[in-house]
């Protein structure tokens, strides 16, 4: 008997509760579970806690610890596990830091759903 096939675990790190329901409503295009967190250290605390996380999606600006430093940390845990940087500050400098932190990826919000799918599934 063949074992069901196992869904991709997205680790959503969104402090907005509006810009994470939008995300959920988006995902349910694709068959993954989703588990979210609302700061950069419970973000971390998740991946080191969870080693089924395949995806991170990350806010950078956060409460308690930015999606920049998450990032790193999270890096030093899992360094191919890919991570999304998200944020409404798309300045050049927010982009180059994003890359430095370790993100695999980036996008600007608002960003349209399509948009979102086609930069998961290049992931998982």
């Amino acid at each position: 008997m063949e074992k069901p096939e196992k869904k991709s675990v997205i680790l959503v790190v969104e402090d907005a509760e509006s810009n994470y329901l939008y995300l959920k409503a988006v995902l349910r295009k694709i068959d993954t579970e989703m588990i979210w967190v609302k700061n950069g250290q419970e973000a971390v605390e998740t991946v080191r806690t969870n080693p089924e996380v395949d995806l991170v999606l990350m806010d950078l600006q956060m409460p308690i610890m930015n999606g920049f430093d998450a990032t790193r940390k999270i890096k030093e845990l899992r360094p191919d596990l890919p991570v999304i940087a998200q944020t409404a500050f798309v300045m050049p400098e927010d982009v180059e830091m994003a890359k430095e932190s370790g993100c695999d990826d980036f996008w600007a919000k608002p960003i349209k759903s399509k948009d979102i799918l086609d930069k998961i599934k290049n992931f998982l």
